[in-house]
């Protein structure tokens, strides 16, 4: 998890920008032509390709153009909403709201009922990707859907620092009030599919938030720290385990001195925890408490576990996931199931 990107960051950001300018060019060349599907298209791939640069860019010799590069990122998006056509919404949540953009079902009427999926992304991808993550073949089944930007997440992050944390249910149940006060939304047919490190956060919100009528994972995550902690030394791990702040910090210190590319990568994983910059020590231990204990037998939605082959993220992990589940569950390596187990339960 914490290996270093490639070498040649800088070229790879410039072609990755390049194609995402190259996108938005066509896009608005579709749009002043009248072809809004196409230009949605061309947006939402312009928007894949800055966030492929974004992911890059604190490795290259210019950092400062994170904040240029997010920006096109999320104006390519809102593009894509506006033209989806998509709705915006805003969760209340803790004092503040979360961005939200809930899409149509493919031939639904303004309105109309229908089921709801929502794609619940990790940290780690964008808002544009909840399109290819369940989003688009959700509509085509007849399902309206829903993404948002949740703590430690995009826009709830880099706008508003909102940071991440471990007890999804404050987060995914706020999320599910607001759906359920729509008319347009069947409150008996709600599903969520959670992808990266939610593949972790909703099985623990579903421990508690029992109102999903089913739910996939992918992959499913029972220790998001267990990697992290799988390439400290020896040494490293007795301090970690004793609770000796300094001596911890003060050790991977010298190692991101020897390789000034581990402090960045550092930084970038523990920026969605507020903690860039801060204590490693506070990082590694935030991380392990994003894990899944005795609340995983309160699980009662039907789940479908994935795990991808050849995703070596955190290997073993949703086998694990999937023995600890009581009640209706389903174990797969092929993505393609998941909305297959989400049409059989939603029917049901």
């Amino acid at each position: 998890m914490l290996a270093t990107p490639f070498n040649d960051a800088d070229a790879r950001i410039d072609a990755q920008a390049a194609a995402g300018g190259s996108a938005l060019a066509a896009a608005r060349r579709a749009e002043r032509a009248g072809h809004p599907v196409s230009a949605c298209a061309l947006f939402r791939r312009a928007a894949d390709e800055y966030a492929g640069a974004l992911r890059l860019v604190a490795f290259s010799s210019e950092p400062e153009r994170a904040g240029d590069l997010w920006r096109r990122q999320r104006d390519c998006w809102e593009r894509v909403v506006d033209l989806a056509p998509g709705e915006r919404v805003a969760i209340p949540y803790e004092g503040t709201t979360l961005p939200a953009f809930f899409f149509r079902a493919s031939g639904a009427a303004a309105g109309e009922s229908r089921p709801l999926v929502i794609i619940n992304r990790g940290c780690e991808e964008p808002t544009s990707a909840a399109w290819a993550l369940g989003g688009a073949a959700a509509a085509r089944r007849g399902y309206h859907w829903l993404t948002f930007d949740g703590p430690g997440q995009q826009a709830a992050l880099l706008d508003q620092g909102l940071t991440a944390r471990p007890d999804w249910e404050h987060v995914l149940t706020p999320v599910v009030d607001a759906m359920l006060a729509r008319a347009d939304v069947d409150p008996a047919r709600l599903a969520v599919i959670g992808t990266g490190k939610a593949g972790l956060l909703v099985p623990r919100a579903l421990a508690f938030e029992h109102r999903f009528a089913a739910a996939a994972v992918d992959p499913g995550v029972v220790d998001l720290g267990a990697p992290y902690r799988a390439q400290l030394t020896d040494r490293l791990l007795a301090d970690l385990g004793a609770g000796d702040r300094a001596a911890f910090d003060r050790t991977l210190h010298v190692d991101e001195l020897l390789t000034p590319t581990l402090a960045v990568a550092l930084d970038q994983h523990a920026t969605p925890y507020g903690l860039r910059g801060c204590s490693r020590f506070d990082f590694f231990s935030a991380v392990a408490s994003y894990r899944l204990d005795g609340e995983v037998e309160r699980v009662r939605t039907p789940l479908l576990v994935v795990e991808p082959e050849g995703d070596d993220r955190w290997p073993g992990q949703a086998r694990a996931l999937y023995e600890r589940l009581p009640g209706v569950k389903r174990f797969t390596t092929d993505r393609a199931e998941m909305l297959d187990w989400l049409d059989a339960q939603l029917s049901a």
